[in-house]
């Protein structure tokens, strides 16, 4: 019975705002000046987030899952702080670092390189709120493969390399399929951080969550599309979340089977 009110409180707004978009909101908010360009900049920023997350996450959350030094606790807690601190610190955090007076900020001038209110502080943001979400579930994948299968790739001649794609990689992949959907979705609606770091200019670093901000000002039919998209995006991560683990296995089971 105490359940009750939190189920309905999670469930209410969302069934609200599907409520709230009638065919002639969509069909207006998608026609939209603000729409096409705030959508298209979320995907193309979100989508090179995610790449550098897993071309760095990767080898870091193996290091993390393979290492006991007392380093590796230090870096977990380092990698979880984008978690727990307020998209508005990290956003504040990055002005004081890559803005013009930060700590860096003189060095990137001089070789001609201004990252705030530009695309890539837009991607810089993401990335840096995103990252524990993969590295998290990638470590914990990795601690999950049976180091004596990687034991016997390595007595029959594969190289460390070899070893990792060819045994770590498959028996992690769920965990990192999954952890990489969380990421890109928490990129995909990144608010603070790109906010105060990046601006809210259409074009360039207007995305989809900033211009939900700036329509529910002037047009609320954009600002009711934007958050069916973005809300379209999470429902279908979810999804793909709850079934990758039950298609793995069954892949799996008939690849072991035609096997033998």
């Amino acid at each position: 019975m105490l359940a009750g009110p939190l189920l309905a409180l999670l469930a209410v707004p969302l069934a609200a705002l599907v409520g709230a978009a009638s065919f002639e909101n969509l069909q207006a908010g998608v026609g939209s000046q603000a729409f096409g360009p705030a959508l298209m900049l979320s995907v193309r920023t979100s989508v090179v987030s995610l790449g550098l997350m897993l071309l760095c996450g990767t080898p870091l959350a193996w290091w993390m899952a393979t290492t006991e030094r007392r380093v590796v606790a230090l870096v977990r807690a380092l990698v979880n702080i984008p978690v727990v601190l307020p998209p508005a610190v990290v956003g504040i955090a990055l002005l004081q670092c890559f803005g013009r007076a930060g700590v860096l900020g003189e060095a990137l001038a001089s070789w001609g390189v201004q990252l705030p209110f530009t695309t890539s502080a837009v991607i810089l943001a993401q990335v840096l709120v995103a990252t524990p979400f993969y590295v998290q579930a990638a470590a914990a994948a990795f601690a999950q493969v049976d180091g004596d299968t990687l034991l016997v790739a390595r007595t029959l001649g594969a190289s460390p390399w070899q070893g990792f794609v060819r045994v770590v990689l498959p028996g992690a992949l769920p965990g990192l399929l999954g952890g990489a959907a969380l990421a890109w979705a928490r990129a995909l609606g990144e608010f603070g951080a790109t906010l105060l770091f990046a601006g809210n200019l259409p074009g360039t670093t207007q995305t989809m969550p900033l211009a939900i901000y700036t329509a529910l000002e002037s047009d609320v039919r954009v600002a009711l599309a934007l958050a069916l998209v973005l809300a379209g995006v999470c429902v279908m991560v979810l999804l793909g979340l709850r079934q990758l683990p039950r298609w793995w296995a069954a892949n799996s089971a008939v690849s072991n089977g035609g096997a033998s």
